[in-house]
């Protein structure tokens, strides 16, 4: 019993001592995230007012919350006791330690600096990356965030974007739209080449400061293939591109033009 008294007398004695540290130790704490809290709402209203662009907002202010952290919990443990040289030991062993086992997150964080400093792609951007396509939303420490055109959510993994080919259909400000049209060896090609150039002359949307290709492009086994090839703005692009479709069909009808489709002959023969 005396032994047990002796204990809980030793223990309240250590807990009275370092009553006060551990009081100031969550002090300390408790002023670092709301000074975190604090930091990260001045540098969204600075970056509104500010031209720094939508892809650095959210990766820097990942970085910073991750810093003022980080030197939260050191002035902590030093408010604690643990001597500096300890904290900086333990720090490195774990860097190693958690270096090795997260060496692909590490990979794409690396990735996401040679994204912010090449600006190969930005928050913004019309891209295809792999075989998906559609609009960068946000670009953070370890991964992009696509938004596709039917609003759905793909995350790629900043390391496989950087080490990998992708397209971005944004970082010029023009686009060409492609198109071929076919019409029957019965109508004249001329004539259609006339009429397409007439429908791309009143769409205000195309650049006509830039070259306007119409061409018989190829002799196919059932039509006559007429290849057009118009610059637009990025913005533009799809309204332009099923805006040709159908005008060029409506004056195709209006001029008498078929477009043939696949038909099959068949011949019968009669045996006598």
């Amino acid at each position: 019993m005396e032994t047990i008294l002796e204990f809980i007398e030793s223990l309240a004695e250590k807990i009275l001592y370092y009553l006060p540290t551990l009081f100031w130790a969550v002090v300390i704490f408790s002023i670092g995230c709301i000074l975190n809290h604090i930091v990260m709402k001045l540098f969204a209203k600075g970056v509104e007012k500010s031209k720094l662009d939508r892809t650095v907002h959210k990766f820097l202010a990942s970085v910073i919350k991750i810093l003022i952290t980080t030197l939260t919990l050191i002035i902590v443990l030093t408010v604690l006791g643990i001597p500096m040289t300890s904290i900086i030991t333990v720090l490195g062993t774990a860097g190693v330690a958690v270096g090795l086992a997260l060496k692909d997150s590490l990979s794409n964080v690396a990735g996401g600096v040679i994204l912010l400093i090449n600006r190969t792609i930005k928050v913004g951007d019309y891209v295809q990356i792999d075989s998906y396509e559609g609009t960068v939303d946000e670009i953070s420490i370890l991964y992009t965030k696509l938004t596709t055109v039917d609003n759905k959510d793909i995350f790629f993994p900043n390391g496989l974007i950087a080490t990998s080919p992708f397209i971005n259909f944004s970082s010029e400000g023009k686009r060409r739209v492609d198109q071929i049209f076919s019409i029957s060896y019965d109508n004249d090609y001329k004539k259609a080449i006339e009429a397409i150039k007439n429908v791309i002359n009143q769409n205000k949307l195309v650049l006509k400061n830039e070259e306007i290709f119409i061409r018989l492009s190829e002799l196919a086994s059932s039509s006559l293939d007429i290849k057009v090839r118009v610059w637009v703005k990025n913005s533009d692009y799809w309204t332009v591109y099923y805006d040709l479709l159908e005008q060029i069909k409506d004056k195709f009808d209006e001029e008498g033009i078929s477009i043939p489709y696949n038909q099959l002959d068949v011949h019968v023969v009669e045996n006598k």
